[in-house]
C-alpha cells in the first residue's frame, strides 16, 4: 500500500487537474454571456444607444424651447438648434405676457449652439436690420467655412438664410415671397433642410414642403446650378393622389421632400417622408436606388431625417421617423434595417414627432422634437460601432 502522503498527492494532481477543467468551462461561459448580452462592445457592432436625460442643461435668463425646427452638428462637434418662438402657448411662456402669467418662462432666441455637454454657447436670431426673418423656422446647417444656414416652412418662407456663427445676415437664396413652383431657378418653395459639399462649394436644398425638388446652389455666389425630382425627373407640381401603400409607387416626391444628406462617396440621400422613401442619387442627380419603410405607414409618413454614421465607410444610416417615433439604424449599402430605438411617449428617451437628427464624430445622437414634443435629446453610443 502506497504511504498516506502519496495517496494524498495523487487526490490533490486530479482535484487540481478537476478545477482546471471546471475554470475553462467557466471561462466559456462567461465569454459566451459577455458576448449576447446587451450593451456589450464588440468590434464592428451596430450602433445602440442610451439617452442622456441630463443633457442639455437648464437654459439660463429663464428661457425655454418651443417645437424645435431643425438641428446639427458642425465641424467643431457643437450642436445647433433651431426652434419656433412663436410655437410656445400662453402657459409656456407665461413670464413674457403682460401681466405675466407666472414665474416662467420666456422664449430662448431662435438659434442656440451648445456643446457636447449641454451648456449653451451661443444664441441669436430673429428679424433683423436688411433681411426678413422665417415665418415658421425649419432645418439649419453649419459650414465649416463659418455660416449657418436657416429655413422656414410658412406660407411664404421660400427662401434660405445665411449668417455668420454670430448671426450677422450675410446674403439669401429666393425671397419671403410666394413660390414659382418646382421648376423655378430663382425662388424656393418652403424649403425643409440644406446640406453642403465642402469640396464643390455646393450648397444642397431638399425643396421642400411646397416644391417637389432638390435644388443646388453655388455655396458662396449663390447662383443657380441644377435642380431635380423623384428618380432624377423633373418635378411637376400637379395635384398627387393621398399616399396609398397599395397603389403603384409614385413618380413624383411628396410634400414635403424633407432632407438632403452627402455621404462621403458622391451619393446623395433624400427623404420622400409621405411616400415612405428613400431615394439615392450621384450629386449631378442620376437616379441610383430607392429603399422604402414601414409601407403601410400613412399620417405624416416614416421618413423624417437621415444622419449618416461617422465611421470610415459611412456603414449606416439613420433615419428618424416622427410618425412612428423611432429611430431606425439602417445599412447604408442595401438599406436594410439593422436595428432600431425609440417610442412614442413623453419619457427621456422616448419621441413626440421626432422631426430631426444629428450625429457628432463620436457617435453620439442628438434629436429634435416638434408638435407639442418640444425638446432636444442626446443618445450616447453603448456599442463599439465605429470600428
Amino acid at each position: 500500500m502506497a504511504p498516506w502522503h502519496d495517496r494524498a498527492g495523487l487526490v490533490c494532481t486530479r482535484l487540481g487537474r478537476a478545477l482546471v477543467r471546471v475554470s475553462h468551462a467557466f471561462s466559456i461561459l462567461i465569454a459566451a454571456i459577455a458576448f449576447v448580452l446587451p450593451g456589450t462592445a464588440t468590434a464592428g457592432d451596430v450602433p445602440t444607444f442610451a439617452v442622456d436625460a441630463s443633457w442639455p442643461k437648464q437654459l439660463p435668463n429663464n428661457w425655454i424651447l418651443g417645437q424645435v425646427g431643425g438641428i446639427t452638428v458642425d465641424w467643431q462637434g457643437h450642436i445647433w438648434v433651431i426652434h419656433r418662438p412663436r410655437s410656445l402657448t400662453d402657459d409656456e411662456k407665461g413670464a413674457s405676457l403682460n401681466p405675466p402669467r407666472s414665474k416662467c418662462c420666456v422664449s430662448a432666441p431662435p438659434v442656440l449652439e451648445f456643446d457636447t455637454d449641454g451648456n449653451l454657447l451661443r444664441s441669436w436670431g430673429g428679424p433683423g436690420e436688411g433681411y426678413e426673418w422665417v415665418g415658421r423656422e425649419h432645418g439649419i446647417e453649419v459650414d465649416e467655412r463659418g455660416f449657418v444656414w436657416v429655413g422656414g416652412n410658412a406660407d411664404n418662407d421660400n427662401a434660405i438664410l445665411k449668417f455668420t456663427l454670430d448671426g450677422k445676415f450675410v446674403a439669401q437664396i429666393g425671397k419671403i415671397a410666394p413660390s414659382l413652383g418646382s421648376n423655378d431657378t430663382t425662388q424656393l418653395g418652403k424649403p425643409a433642410e440644406t446640406a453642403i459639399d465642402k469640396a464643390a462649394n455646393e450648397i444642397y436644398v431638399a425643396d421642400g414642403y411646397g416644391n417637389r425638388r432638390v435644388i443646388v446652389f453655388d455655396a458662396t455666389t449663390l447662383a443657380y446650378k441644377r435642380h431635380w425630382g423623384a428618380y432624377g425627373n423633373k418635378p411637376d407640381d400637379n395635384k398627387q393622389a393621398a399616399y396609398d401603400p397599395k397603389a403603384p409607387v409614385s413618380q413624383q416626391f411628396g410634400n414635403p421632400v424633407h432632407c438632403v444628406k452627402l455621404a462621403n462617396d458622391g451619393l446623395v440621400y433624400v427623404c420622400d417622408r409621405i411616400n415612405n422613401r428613400i431615394q439615392v442619387f450621384k450629386k449631378d442627380g442620376t437616379f441610383v436606388k430607392e429603399f422604402f419603410f414601414e409601407k403601410n405607414t400613412l399620417g405624416n409618413g416614416a421618413v423624417w431625417d437621415i444622419a449618416i454614421w461617422p465611421d470610415p465607410k459611412q456603414t449606416y444610416l439613420l433615419s428618424a421617423d416622427g410618425e412612428n417615433n423611432e429611430i431606425r439604424v439602417i445599412k447604408r449599402e442595401d438599406g436594410s434595417v439593422a436595428g432600431s430605438f425609440g417610442h412614442n411617449g413623453r419619457n427621456a428617451g422616448q419621441f413626440h414627432w421626432v422631426h430631426a437628427m444629428a450625429i457628432d464624430a463620436k457617435g453620439n445622437v442628438y434629436t429634435a422634437e416638434v408638435d407639442t414634443g418640444k425638446r432636444i435629446q442626446k443618445f450616447k453610443l453603448t456599442s463599439d460601432a465605429l470600428k
